[in-house]
C-alpha cells in the first residue's frame, strides 16, 4: 500500500523539476552582449540594465559598426523618453513593450555636444515601453519595422537583470 502513494508524490515531483527546466530561460550575463535577429539582420547588442548604463547609452562614442548596438532594459514599462546627448553619428531606436512587440521608432540625429540638457530633442514611446534598442543611424530603413512586430528576445531573464 506505501508503493501506490509513493509512485503518485514521485510523479508529481518529477512534473514539477520538467516544468521548472523548460520554462527557465538561460540569463545573459549583465557583461556580456547578446545577439538578436530583427528580420533578416543579427546584432550584437550590449545591455544597459543599470540607471548609469541607460543615462550614458551610446554617448562619447565616436563610431560603432551597424552590427551592433544597446539594449535598454528598464524595471517596468513606462514611458520613455531618449535624447542624443553627446552623440558623434545618427542613432536608430526602437521602442518595445513588455512583450518585445515593436512601439515606435525613430531616426533620432546628432546635435552640438553644447546643447544644454533642457534644449536636446526627446524622442518618445509614446506608450508604455520596456525595453529600447538603439541601432546606428540607417538601420530602420534597411528594416522595415513596424508597429506590432515581434523581436525575440528572452523577456523574462531580461526583466530579471533590470535594475
Amino acid at each position: 500500500m506505501k508503493q501506490i502513494t509513493q509512485v503518485p508524490m514521485l510523479l508529481i515531483l518529477l512534473m514539477a523539476l520538467l516544468h521548472v527546466s523548460c520554462s527557465s530561460q538561460p540569463v545573459p550575463s549583465p557583461q556580456d552582449p547578446i545577439k538578436v535577429q530583427i528580420k533578416d539582420q543579427t546584432y550584437t547588442l550590449e545591455l544597459a540594465i543599470t540607471p548609469q548604463q541607460r543615462f550614458q547609452g551610446l554617448s562619447d562614442r565616436e563610431t560603432m559598426p551597424t552590427d551592433q548596438g544597446m539594449l535598454f532594459v528598464f524595471p517596468y514599462p513606462q514611458i520613455q523618453n531618449f535624447v542624443m546627448r553627446r552623440c558623434y553619428f545618427p542613432i536608430d531606436i526602437i521602442y518595445l513593450d513588455p512583450s518585445g512587440r515593436v512601439i515606435t521608432t525613430h531616426n533620432m540625429q546628432t546635435v552640438p555636444f553644447d546643447t544644454p540638457e533642457f534644449e536636446l530633442p526627446r524622442y518618445s514611446s509614446r506608450y508604455p515601453a520596456q525595453f529600447a534598442i538603439e541601432l546606428h543611424g540607417g538601420e530602420l530603413e534597411k528594416l522595415h519595422l513596424k508597429e506590432g512586430d515581434l523581436i525575440p528576445l528572452p523577456l523574462q531573464s531580461l526583466k530579471k537583470l533590470a535594475q
